[in-house]
């Protein structure tokens, strides 16, 4: 019988700018080279809004405008299982990203999104984004 995965509560920052997503390509770790969206865990206590913004910071030295919830997706990686809240974000006016913990960044048009290679868990996303017609 297999040990049940754990639960890793994160959060996702789906910034658009000018019609364009930001999409960050992984720097290390199991999926090192993967594009996601910025953000990261929930710690105990935190809300997710709050676990953004201090992500953000910690990812991108920027600051950001949350302006709304979007979406929740749930994925089964080997190692345990993702449940990703997702909020439309901006940076804040004067905010300008750094690339502390990423390899790379790229804002990307709706024709574009699918140029890189996403984690499973963000590609519901993208099709939520050009659902709504957010990109």
């Amino acid at each position: 019988m297999n040990e049940p995965k754990p639960t890793v509560h994160v959060a996702g920052a789906v910034i658009i700018q000018n019609r364009k997503l930001l999409a960050t390509q992984r720097g290390h770790g199991d999926y090192a080279g993967w594009w996601e969206f910025p953000g990261g865990k929930i710690k105990e206590g935190e809300t997710p809004e709050a676990a953004l913004v201090r992500e953000i910071k910690e990812e991108l030295d920027a600051e950001i405008d949350i302006d709304r919830y979007l979406a929740t997706t749930e994925y089964e990686y080997p190692k345990s299982h993702i449940s990703m809240r997702c909020y439309l974000c901006a940076l804040a006016p004067n905010s300008e990203i750094q690339l502390l913990e990423h390899s790379s960044a790229l804002w990307l048009d709706r024709t574009e999104i699918h140029s890189v290679k996403w984690l499973g868990a963000d590609l519901p996303i993208l099709d939520e984004l050009i659902l709504q017609k957010i990109i």
